[in-house]
């Protein structure tokens, strides 16, 4: 059952301060021992939903992957990466940092940035040469990084709009004059709070996907009622795959599983979240979600 919209509200503004996009300002920052980018390695998997009953084509490329993003890139980056190499035998890279927007990973941002200057977009295209590059950011709308210089959603949408197109166009110049990965922008599922933000901001990738070329992965229709990609819902009806696997379809009797905890209406893993920003250690029906649409699309789009 939903909590009261108050209760939701407070408890979320505690919880986002340890993975996400909180109301808290920089002097809460995601902690030092944040995990710093790591190439991961090259394993099989056991059959997922989009693999089982085949096997990747031995003729297709396999594509070298680089995941940036905020909290929940940071929650999902393990099953984005499982699912990549299981399906397509990528090379995968991620170097996701809580609390970001797309200002932290430009290049010149400096001390005012929460991604160290290693780990910028434009310097790890640079070095690790990926065919794609997956952002994924909710919209950090509270000012929480200091690159965003203190403007918020909540007191100038429109420049807060306004400075968030600016911020992504410029590192889709810095990506494209570091290399030749083709960008995936991964789209928002629904915000309880500001509908409409969520819903312009999607709007924005949108475009910069096709005014340069680039790819979007509709993630957040995954987390979404049929009908209603912008109505946020606790449950949703579980998938085949997930009625076959009981892990995953949370609530069988009902025929619906849970994409977010009761205390936490931004984030999808399942499990309670800590002080330090980790990925889900536990099994997240929305995490698989968003991992198999950005595969989908990266599968589609070789």
């Amino acid at each position: 059952m939903r909590k009261p919209w108050v209760v939701g509200v407070l408890l979320a503004a505690v919880l986002l301060g340890a993975c996400g996009d909180p109301s808290s300002g920089p002097k809460d920052a995601v902690p030092a021992d944040v995990p710093q980018a790591s190439a991961t390695t090259q394993q099989r998997a056991p059959a997922s939903p989009s693999t089982a009953g085949t096997a990747p084509s031995a003729a297709a490329k396999a594509p070298n992957v680089l995941y940036l993003g905020d909290s929940l890139a940071m929650e999902a980056q393990e099953v984005v990466g499982r699912e990549l190499r299981r399906d397509l035998r990528a090379t995968y890279t991620s170097a996701p940092y809580s609390g970001t927007t797309p200002c932290d990973y430009l290049e010149g941002t400096g001390k005012r940035s929460l991604v160290p200057v290693a780990d910028k977009a434009a310097a790890l295209v640079r070095k690790l040469r990926p065919d794609f590059v997956v952002l994924q950011f909710w919209g950090n709308a509270w000012g929480y990084t200091p690159c965003m210089d203190g403007i918020t959603h909540g007191a100038s949408p429109q420049k807060y709009f306004e400075r968030y197109e600016a911020d992504i166009k410029r590192l889709v110049d810095q990506i494209a004059a570091a290399g030749e990965a083709r960008i995936v922008w991964v789209l928002q599922g629904p915000d309880p709070i500001t509908p409409d933000r969520v819903r312009r901001v999607n709007a924005l990738y949108e475009k910069q996907a096709a005014a340069s070329g680039d790819l979007v992965a509709d993630a957040g229709k995954t987390l979404s009622a049929a009908g209603a990609r912008y109505s946020w819902v606790q449950y949703l009806p579980c998938t085949a795959y997930e009625r076959e696997h009981a892990e995953y379809c949370t609530q069988p009797g009902r025929d619906r599983t849970a994409l977010h905890r009761d205390d936490d209406y931004l984030h999808f893993c399942l499990a309670p979240t800590t002080s330090t920003p980790k990925p889900c250690p536990v099994r997240s029906p929305g995490i698989l979600r968003i991992a198999l649409e950005i595969t989908r699309v990266i599968r589609e789009n070789p």
